[in-house]
């Protein structure tokens, strides 16, 4: 996929924010530690966790390299050493046994070998490291995936997304605890969560899933198609019971490498 928009993002990555604020206050730290922000994007919630490690470091890891510059830019009143952007996969990071925490929201749901990515995440970890995380998961905007789909078999949209796969793994609970545990983690916790946003107008709704959601649908279109593919998403929203709601599902994971 082409690369995010990153200045966009920023701006209406309130949602996100919001969630990623809440998984924080979980991650119990005492100020002196090395924490990976694991998907850090724009750096909102890097710089939160920044703020509770003031004696530590925060290595903030995107494979975006937007995300990253804005990210550089957003942190640059932090940039004493003790926040520190790298650029990475998740599922193959290049640190061994450097972390005594990872922290990431709305990241793990866009990778899609979740057993390499606990692998991976595992390795980072000093040995009783924490993990403390969200994203997407269970029947997480289970209806947009449902709109899409019929939209992607009508005539119009079809010729564009012949083989085409869809671009997130939204795994449950218990299987995302069965991956932790074979990956080596123990004392793991995973749970589903309703969390709906709702959004004011249809403007507001389209700007946000446009950059967020649908960007991998929109990859697959020429750019006139995209207005057109947005406006047929955005009438079927209008018409809902709630109009301009997206039915989020965060799927919340907490464990720890054995001592």
């Amino acid at each position: 996929m082409r690369d995010w928009n990153a200045d966009t993002y920023h701006r209406v990555s309130s949602p996100q924010l919001r969630w990623g604020l809440k998984v924080l206050d979980r991650l119990r730290l005492g100020g002196g530690e090395r924490v990976l922000d694991v998907g850090c994007g724009t750096g909102r919630l890097t710089e939160h966790l920044a703020w509770r490690v003031p004696r530590g470091r925060v290595v903030g890891v995107d494979r975006s390299t937007n995300m990253l510059q804005a990210a550089h830019g957003y942190l640059s009143s932090l940039s004493n050493g003790r926040v520190v952007l790298t650029q990475a996969d998740a599922a193959r990071l290049p640190f061994t046994r450097v972390a005594d925490a990872i922290f990431s929201t709305a990241t793990f749901h866009w990778v899609l070998d979740h057993d390499a990515l606990f692998a991976s995440l595992l390795a980072a970890l000093k040995p009783g490291g924490r993990l403390v995380a969200q994203c997407g998961g269970g029947p997480n905007i289970a209806r947009l995936v449902a709109r899409t789909s019929r939209m992607l078999a009508e005539p119009a949209w079809a010729p564009f997304f012949k083989g085409w796969t869809g671009p997130w793994l939204f795994a449950d609970a218990a299987t995302t605890a069965r991956r932790l545990a074979s990956a080596g983690f123990v004392a793991v916790d995973t749970s589903e969560e309703y969390a709906p946003v709702t959004f004011p107008s249809a403007d507001a709704f389209k700007e946000f899933v446009s950059t967020v959601v649908c960007r991998p649908y929109l990859e697959q279109l020429p750019p006139d198609r995209h207005a057109a593919f947005m406006n047929a998403l955005t009438d079927e929203y209008a018409s809902d019971a709630t109009p301009f709601e997206l039915d989020y599902w965060r799927l919340n994971i907490a464990a720890r490498r054995p001592a």
